[in-house]
């Protein structure tokens, strides 16, 4: 039961770091560079999609999966892998979770609520408020996640799940 649980941790971190992250380093720049009018809209619109069935098990089942995970290996008296798991838990709560609710999630709604179409002028001062303050808590959202994914695959590793990091380690001692 831990091996199962811990790839699906592993793999619900991996899928929101780079969600986070494909936001950090191509869409917002996009939509940097687009018209505010245009960036608004896109903005808006996908807000407004992203609440679905595909992200949602992903965006609240990987600190579910991670504690399960650590849970798990206490269980089984892995220690070292517990830890690795409940630190992704807490890392993904304080660090993803946590700011999406209370930061980038109201944001959004302010967004929605500038309605569209807008004037130039009034698309520039929304755009101009909104994405700055945005991309600096979603980059806190991939680094958080990103560092998740990590203490979930060295939680995995500390498993000995990845037969090339054993036979590794026993060659070591060689």
């Amino acid at each position: 039961m831990l091996k199962p649980l811990a790839i699906l941790s592993l793999l619900f971190s991996g899928a929101m770091f780079g969600f986070f992250f494909a936001w950090v380093c191509s869409t917002m720049w996009g939509l940097d560079a687009a018209d505010p009018e245009i960036a608004v809209a896109a903005m808006q619109a996908m807000n407004a999609s992203v609440r679905n069935w595909v992200f949602a098990p992903a965006f609240f089942g990987t600190p579910v999966l991670s504690m399960a995970t650590a849970l798990a290996a206490l269980k089984v008296q892995e220690r070292r892998v517990a830890i690795f798991f409940a630190l992704a838990c807490l890392l993904y709560v304080l660090g993803a979770f946590v700011p999406t609710i209370t930061v980038n999630v109201p944001l959004n709604e302010l967004l929605a609520s500038a309605g569209t179409p807008l004037e130039a002028a009034q698309a520039q001062e929304v755009w101009g408020n909104y994405s700055a303050p945005w991309q600096a808590w979603n980059t806190v959202r991939a680094v958080a996640s990103g560092i998740a994914l990590a203490l979930a695959g060295w939680g995995l590793l500390a498993m000995g799940s990845v037969p090339a990091a054993g036979h590794l380690r026993d060659r070591a001692h060689d």
